[in-house]
């Protein structure tokens, strides 16, 4: 890795209390909760939903329903690109930590890194980059090298003695399954993560996070109606007790029951063969306000901001840092 490229972690708690701060990616999912006249009334239902959800996978020892609490933190990563004492600072990721209460020990448990994930170099190859290359083009096709960069500098942070000091396991990133491609129901039911999911080929999103160094899975956990993508490095089943895998399932199924009613509220549970569709009309919605249309808008933005104010102006160094990287 450069020396030339250290990374600073910033936390916050996720509460009803929380507000973006100036410098927050507004595209980030719960930053977008968090904002306008409902923010408080939406953030306390998320909240609630994610404990109920919780607590029903969690059911073991848990008459009442009630034993846990999941608290979140916002692990914002920043970038500097030229030193400990230089100026040039990019917003690079963020990220939830989920922490476990058991209410009745009193104890802590630590949870998962990852969860949400958001990137502001990623806006700018979604955004910006993919949509200049087709414009005006026949058919769709990804530009050379698309999330080389991108993939180094997530591995570069999680590889960094930043990152392991602030956190004992890698990250597991839980993400919508895409809607263009058909999943296949297997016999294989893991007791926390549910029945698994495969497909017949990779989704971009999941070419993009391969070159993170991500594998993933799918499972549609119990009581849940579609499957769930789960982006790790190393051992899904084998790395993480059951708690630290419910934090993540209940806190992004929570998410996705928000962002993708279509699918994750959907009315009926995903059969054998599934193909997941933001047009499918019988679901119902959460009463948590979330405006879809202004992320996508918010995320082009962004992108440019990136590419203006990062891609642009360090494009030598950045092409020269990449040829050289070596996990």
């Amino acid at each position: 890795m450069s020396k030339d490229f250290t990374f600073a972690i910033k936390r916050i708690c996720f509460d009803e209390e929380y507000c973006p701060s100036d410098n927050t990616r507004i595209t980030t999912n719960f930053a977008n909760l968090a904002r306008g006249t409902s923010r408080q009334e939406n953030l306390r239902n998320t909240f609630r939903m994610i404990d109920n959800r919780f607590n029903a996978l969690a059911h073991w020892d848990n008459p009442k329903g009630d034993r846990y609490t999941v608290n979140l933190e916002i692990i914002s990563v920043e970038m500097n690109m030229g030193g400990k004492n230089c100026d040039n600072v990019l917003p690079l990721i963020e990220i939830l930590k989920t922490n476990i209460v058991d209410r009745k020990t009193g104890e802590r448990i630590e949870g998962i890194v990852g969860n949400n994930f958001s990137s502001y170099v990623r806006d700018y190859d979604f955004s910006v980059l993919l949509l200049e290359h087709n414009k005006n083009q026949p058919e769709f096709t990804t530009p050379d090298d698309f999330g080389s960069l991108h993939g180094k500098l997530y591995k570069s942070f999680v590889n960094s003695d930043t990152y392991k000091a602030n956190f004992q396991k890698q990250p597991v990133i839980c993400l919508s399954v895409s809607s263009s491609k058909i999943y296949h129901r297997t016999a294989n039911k893991h007791p926390v993560l549910g029945v698994e999911y495969l497909q017949d080929e990779y989704s971009l999103t999941d070419e993009y996070f391969q070159k993170m160094g991500l594998k993933v899975r799918y499972f549609m956990p119990p009581n849940s109606v579609a499957p769930l993508a789960f982006y790790f490095s190393g051992d899904l089943l084998g790395d993480y007790s059951n708690l630290e895998l419910v934090g993540t399932i209940s806190t992004m199924d929570t998410f996705q029951k928000i962002y993708r009613p279509e699918i994750y509220n959907a009315n009926s549970a995903a059969g054998e063969s599934y193909q997941p569709s933001l047009k499918h009309q019988d679901f119902s919605l959460t009463r948590i306000v979330y405006d879809r249309e202004e992320r996508s808008r918010l995320a082009i933005e962004q992108g440019k901001f990136v590419e203006e104010q990062f891609i642009k102006p360090y494009q030598a160094v950045l092409e020269q840092w990449s040829a050289s990287y070596a996990p």
